[in-house]
Parts: C-alpha cells; structure tokens; sequence
C-alpha cells in the first residue's frame, strides 16, 4: 500500500482540501471529481495507481472538504484549480476528468494546452450528442432563470437523488458501497451547499456553450485521450464517448458495464485501463 496524505491549501483565501499520493518524481496525474462528490471518489482508484505516478485529487471549491466560494460559476473553479495546479507544482500532468471535473479539466488545457500530458475522461462530456434528456429540467432552468424553475431541479438535491445516481445502471446496486453517497449527502445538507449547487446547474449552460471550443481544441493539440465510460449513465450517454474520436482519431474508448459512478463498482478495471494507456 502506498500512503495517501491529507492537506489542504490557500489559493487566493480559499482552502482548497486534497489527496496526495506517490513519488514527486513520478509522471503527474491530477483528478477531478464531479457532482455531488469530492475526492472521496478516488478511494478505490488512488491506491491501484500511486506506485507509478503522483497523483493529487482536489475537492473542487464548494465540494467536500473545500471552501465555498464567493462566486459559483465554472470559469471561477477553473480559475482556482488553475491556481491550485501552480501553488502544488503540477507544471505538466495527465487529467483525469469526471463529470463538472471534465469541463473544468478542459478549461485548463484550452488555458495551457502545453501543460497537459494526456487526458481520461470518465463520463465527463463535451458534446451535445452525449447529453441525455435527464438534462431537460436544468434546460428549463437554463432558458428561463425563474424561481419555479429553480425549484423544480431541487429535487437533484435529496438524498434519494443522490442514492439513485449512484445505482442506477448498476447490474448489482449490492456492490455499490453506501459510503460515497452518504457522505455526498452529508456535504449538500450543509447551509449554502444547496445554493452553491443549484447556481452551478444554472451555469452548466456556459459548459455546453464552450463545447466548440473544447473540439476544437482537441482537434488541434490531438492529446493523448482514452474515454473509461460507464456506458449505463443516465446523464452522459455512450454517443458523447464516441464523439471524442471524431476529433481525437486516436482516441481509446473504452465502455463498462455500469453506471454514472463507474469507479464504484470498476475501479480495478479502470485502473488498469489507465496504466495500459499513460504506460
């Protein structure tokens, strides 16, 4: 086993919590979770990985063990894991990206695409074919910013929610631990974290408004890229990991069967689908 370090950082009067695992000298590797988690979701995944690389797991600002920001837009966490990046010393590093964790992931490589050594993205999406109509209530938001509307995507919020994303898609829910979703939940029950989230499903508009930019951005720097998809997600669909390689020619695709939370119940395949493709 390799030992695994808890910490945390100020960028720019944020606290910004983090896991730390792996030699300093080894090929970087920066994961990005996605909604409603934290790094909490690398459990399974850092300790099948950190005897080849060094791997460092941020709680995005308003998410777990972080601080909340002033300000609940994706440009503003972008920003300030951009900064955290620099502050921790991952100057060039392969992402892995999850869910919000890719359209911040992206961000970073349009900002420095010199700094990116590869990408994985687990069901992390950027193109509109691989967004399910489970988006159609945050859609509704989007095209009318009302009280109601806001209203009605709460419900994204309850712990049965939660649960649900978590399991669906799954062929056994009984392998699912109740861990993640637990503590996800613990999380959104505290005061603000409703508001901080129901303002970024407000703002994932700005995500799929970018996702020209994000292709083309592909298309011209051709990163290293492989999809680990859970090919059961009930929000990023199967087609948005095969649009990749539309871009990408050499992209790797790879599909579980599983849902949203692949990392739950593959995380040894996973794993060594990333070690396979970084080397």
């Amino acid at each position: 086993m390799t030992d695994i370090h808890y910490r945390s950082t100020d960028v720019d009067g944020l606290k910004i919590f983090y896991r730390e695992a792996g030699a300093p000298g080894a090929q970087k590797l920066l994961l990005l979770h996605g909604f409603p988690t934290s790094s909490h979701m690398f459990r399974d995944l850092i300790p099948l990985l950190a005897d080849r690389y060094h791997i460092i797991a941020p709680d995005l600002p308003g998410f777990g063990q972080s601080d909340d920001p002033k300000v609940n837009t994706f440009d503003s966490i972008a920003e300030t894991i951009e900064r955290f990046t620099e502050i921790v010393g991952f100057d060039r590093f392969a992402v892995y990206v999850f869910d919000y964790g890719a359209p911040t992931g992206f961000r970073l490589a349009v900002r420095h695409p010199e700094r990116i050594t590869a990408i994985i993205s687990q069901n992390g999406n950027a193109y509109a074919e691989g967004l399910s109509e489970g988006w159609n209530p945050i859609r509704a938001y989007w095209q009318e910013a009302s009280d109601a509307n806001r209203d009605a995507i709460r419900m994204m919020l309850t712990p049965e929610t939660t649960r649900w994303q978590y399991t669906h898609g799954v062929p056994d829910a009984a392998k699912v631990s109740p861990d993640g979703y637990t503590l996800d939940n613990h999380y959104l029950a505290r005061p603000r974290a409703a508001d901080v989230q129901l303002d970024l499903f407000g703002d994932y508009k700005s995500n799929v408004a970018l996702y020209p930019v994000f292709q083309e951005y592909f298309r011209t720097h051709r990163p290293r890229f492989l999809a680990a998809w859970g090919r059961n997600d009930p929000f990023f669909l199967p087609p948005g990991a095969e649009a990749y390689k539309r871009d990408i020619p050499e992209a790797r695709v790879v599909f579980f069967d599983t849902g949203h939370f692949a990392l739950e119940t593959h995380a040894p395949e996973i794993a060594a689908a990333i070690r396979d493709f970084l080397g």
